[in-house]
Formats: structure tokens, sequence, C-alpha cells
């Protein structure tokens, strides 16, 4: 592939940092579809190059959680066992193994990146356990609607846009409430002039400084 949405902003890269991504396996997933830890088992973190991917936990007897999610430009973990990794919308992954992670840290400018891209991975998971402290589940869904407002939406005149493809099912699994929950939790933040809700996109009546 030789480049990446992850570094496209940088310059000419290392030679050894060029030739690991030149040579990294880059994966079409398609709308809709679901994929095992299996599929992914020799890499160490994924690069969403563009869609919107998350990874649900899929052990028997539990409720599917995400557990994390990655636009373009964005990292994932790999998923690990009982884990599946599901592409909301078509989309495109780089698989990155433990080999070419050392070679891409041979670049400083691609590992400054990296470093920033992972430290945005472990701030949704920390943003995500302490979501579910809320009581609430009109405060999780909001907090939770922010919290991807800042991380994949986009300024507009009036708040910031979200064009991720969000259903009440996904945000419940996201929140851990039923989806009956979330819809009603929906309908309290527009009544109460907070969200506009277009189809699937919803835009934040906020100050996109605050967020």
């Amino acid at each position: 592939m030789g480049r990446s949405a992850l570094f496209d902003h940088l310059d000419d890269l290392e030679p050894r940092a060029a030739e690991a991504l030149a040579s990294a396996d880059v994966r079409r997933l398609r709308a809709g579809s679901s994929h095992r830890a299996a599929a992914f088992r020799d890499a160490s973190f994924l690069i969403v190059e563009d869609g919107f991917v998350v990874t649900r936990s899929v052990l028997a007897g539990r409720r599917r959680l995400v557990t994390c999610h990655a636009g373009a430009a964005g990292l994932l973990a790999a998923p690990e066992d009982g884990e599946m990794v599901q592409a909301l919308v078509e989309a495109r992954v780089t698989l990155v193994t433990e080999a070419a992670y050392a070679d891409l840290l041979a670049d400083s400018a691609v590992a400054t990146v990296l470093s920033d891209a992972l430290r945005a991975l472990l701030r949704q998971r920390r943003d995500s356990i302490a979501n579910f402290g809320n009581a609430r589940p009109v405060e999780r869904v909001e907090s939770k609607l922010l919290q991807l407002a800042r991380d994949h939406g986009f300024v507009v005149p009036d708040g910031v846009r979200l064009d991720v493809p969000l259903t009440h099912e996904l945000l419940a699994d996201m929140i851990g409430c039923a989806r009956e929950t979330v819809s009603r939790a929906i309908d309290r933040l527009e009544s109460a002039g907070v969200i506009v809700r277009d189809g699937r996109s919803y835009r934040l009546q906020v100050n996109p400084e605050t967020i």
C-alpha cells in the first residue's frame, strides 16, 4: 500500500517504515460484516483506513458490548478471543504485525503519530468505562454521544454533526443498556434540545470547544 490514512500528513517516510506499510496486509470489510479474532491472529493492532469499525464482545451468555470503535485514521487493538470486529459501513483496515510495528517505530515522526493514536485509544476506553458509572441511562447516552462527537464529529454552524451510522441497538451495546431504554433517552434528549436527529445522523447542539 505504501501510505496510510494515519500518516498522510507526513512527508516521506523512512525506508524501513515505508517498507513495513507497503508489505502490510490490507483488508476490505463489507458493510455489516463481522470477523472473529482468528481473522486477525497475526496483527498487533489495526489501522482503519476508511469506514467505521467497532469491536464487540461475543462471550456466550453475556451482553454483546461494544468495547472500542474507530473511524478513518484511527486505531483498533487487534481483537482477542471472545471479541469480533464489525464494519458498520464499507471499510478498509491495515493489519500491523509486531514486526511491522517495530519497523514503524524506527521513524521518529511515525512513532509520534502512533503514540498519539494509541493514547487516544486508551482515552476512549477509559471514558467508556467511566460512563458505565452513570446511573441514569439518559446521562450514559448523552455522554457517549459527546464522546463520539469529540472523536468523529464535524463542526457545523449549530453545533457538532455526528455522521457515524448509529442505531439505538448500537448505542445500547456501547453503554450497556437495553435498546428500549436508549430510545427513551434519545427522545428525552431531543425534547430537551440537546440533540437533533436526521435519520441515523445526529447533531449535538453544543459549543464544540466544550467537548
